[in-house]
């Protein structure tokens, strides 16, 4: 049979196009509602205001530019590492279809303010279902090629990737728990404080499962490829895993100081918080150092350009995220800009420039063509998105510490310096340079939306042929 001689590239492709699209369209909606912050008469209600629009923001950039990049790599990653095509072309068509409409109908139900209230768990029981059903048939496709793998050895980033599809499920399946009252509304059924605690067990772990570890195969396939170099420590690549998924699942509580979650959770948080500190640095250096003896290929390289900046990113969020878990640092930086400054350093520095440097890797390959059609328009891509993260974090930093110091400042007497309204209107400069980072940000988007058509336009499908496994390989 003709297919199975070849790797499944049609599915990768659909993903990979749809990565570049969504990216778009969550990237714009954040520049919107960062409008909206600061020309508060944006706010079209009831649908377009910013309550409404910032959800659909955060599902967007997270699950479906995200989301639609980790199932392009890792369909990608598992077939090339394994030697097999994916184990079935059907059901890895259903994941993408699947996929998009979650999608879809999260851009309908979220402006119509029909939400379940949870951060990044917005979306309603009907949707939580067919995202169990999807993320189901996903595990079955990803681990099911593992099974059938003609290569004796698991490559590392299938470990990552596997690690985020399991945990994902458990995360998503008991944090949506929900008693359904009618077709659009339903209740946790968890009450209070242990609601809050299970929410931030899943809220902090979207970020440590969803947009680190599975980011982080894409980094133990993409960088060593795009550096002609192999990884720079395959042991501690595997002590990285490890450490970090046993120490990742308790951090969440670092979201709740100061509130009614018992003391010795919020410090059960902010312990393991402090210590995922070392298996994140290991991973960020074994990255890195991945580059010896490729140094010089930066000069020319802007797609090495975006995976190795995007480590450095990676680096300096995982730095920063336990510090803030600090509590004494915490009480200055809760609730104020410094804590969006601090995700969009993640979000935007590491998981958006990861994923747009693997796709600059992907799509000439999955096209027939030798590279991208302009070189130069990486080029300037790279630099208007880290014009945008720079700007963006630094404004937020600024921001944040300021709203920090300006709300817990006390007068001689014991009485507040600041009303809340001084501390909003200060923040307001920040806000506009924000909204420009995001800007550029975004046109670095639309240049690569551009250069992803004319790169398609002038190629074909093609889908690699599987090469005969030699018996001494690995």
């Amino acid at each position: 049979m003709e297919t199975q001689s070849t790797y499944n590239y049609k599915v990768v492709r659909q993903f990979s196009i749809m990565t570049v699209v969504w990216g778009i369209v969550g990237m714009l909606v954040g520049v919107i509602i960062a409008a909206q912050l600061v020309w508060p008469e944006l706010n079209f209600g009831p649908w377009f205001h910013y309550g409404r629009l910032r959800p659909l923001h955060t599902n967007a950039v997270i699950f479906a530019f995200g989301g639609c990049a980790l199932f392009a790599t890792s369909y990608y990653v598992v077939q090339r590492t394994c030697n097999v095509r994916l184990l079935s072309d059907k059901l890895a068509a259903f994941t993408f279809w699947g996929w998009q409409a979650v999608i879809v109908l999260a851009a309908i139900t979220l402006p119509l303010g029909l939400t379940a209230g949870k951060e990044y768990a917005e979306l309603e029981w009907p949707i939580d279902l067919l995202i169990t059903v999807v993320w189901v048939t996903y595990a079955i496709v990803f681990f099911g090629t593992i099974a059938v793998r003609k290569v004796k050895h698991i490559y590392v980033a299938n470990w990552f990737y596997g690690a985020f599809i399991l945990a994902v499920a458990l995360l998503h399946v008991v944090n949506s728990l929900a008693i359904p009252v009618s077709m659009w509304k339903s209740y946790s059924v968890y009450a209070g404080a242990v609601d809050a605690m299970v929410q931030w067990w899943y809220g902090h772990n979207a970020v440590g499962f969803f947009l680190t570890a599975a980011f982080l195969g894409m980094m133990y396939y993409f960088v060593p490829k795009q550096a002609g170099r192999p990884v720079y420590s395959y042991r501690l690549s595997v002590v990285h895993f490890w450490a970090l998924i046993f120490t990742y699942m308790w951090a969440g509580p670092h979201h709740l100081h100061y509130t009614a979650l018992p003391d010795w959770t919020q410090s059960l948080g902010m312990a393991f918080s402090l210590i995922l500190f070392a298996p994140s640095w290991g991973g960020m250096i074994n990255g890195i150092m991945t580059l010896s003896g490729a140094w010089h290929k930066l000069r020319t390289d802007p797609v090495l350009k975006f995976l190795v900046v995007s480590l450095s990113f990676y680096g300096m969020s995982t730095f920063e995220g336990p510090m803030m878990s600090i509590k004494t640092v915490n009480a200055l930086s809760h609730y104020t800009d410094w804590t969006v400054g601090h995700v969009h350093s993640g979000a935007l520095g590491w998981v958006a420039f990861i994923s747009i440097g693997s796709l600059y890797y992907l799509l000439p390959r999955l096209f027939g063509r030798d590279g991208m059609h302009s070189t130069k328009l990486i080029e300037a891509h790279f630099w208007l998105a880290t014009v945008g993260v720079v700007l963006y974090i630094a404004a937020l930093w600024i921001s944040g510490v300021m709203q920090g110091l300006m709300w817990r400042a006390l007068n001689a007497d014991g009485t507040l310096t600041y009303a809340f309204v001084e501390a909003v209107k200060a923040t307001y400069p920040y806000h506009f340079v924000r909204l420009l980072g995001g800007l550029l940000f975004l046109s670095g988007m639309l240049i690569m939306a551009y250069n992803t058509f004319r790169t398609v336009a002038a190629g074909r499908p093609v889908d690699a042929k599987i090469p005969a496994v030699v018996a001494h390989a690995h």
